[in-house]
């Protein structure tokens, strides 16, 4: 994984777009299951996420992810 800071804005955009608590955004939790996330929240936070790491997300590559440290895995992939 990239660094804490990294990280921390990762999950600041979770918590402000999936309106949940800091500690339930780890990299295990499921969006579907422990965060409660439907589509249209996870599109929501991808265009979150787009807009603060400057970085663009193929809808094509979220195919399978399914949890937080997936979803962290992409954009760092992408930094």
């Amino acid at each position: 994984m990239a660094d804490e800071a990294t990280f921390d804005k990762f999950r600041s955009c979770a918590v402000e777009v999936l309106q949940v608590p800091a500690e339930k955004v780890v990299p295990e939790a499921s969006f579907s299951g422990d965060l409660d996330a439907d589509s249209l929240d996870l599109v929501e936070f991808v265009m979150a996420l787009e807009e603060a790491f400057e970085i663009t997300v193929d809808e094509s590559e979220l195919q399978g992810v399914e949890t937080v440290g997936q979803a962290y895995e992409l954009v760092t992939s992408k930094l």
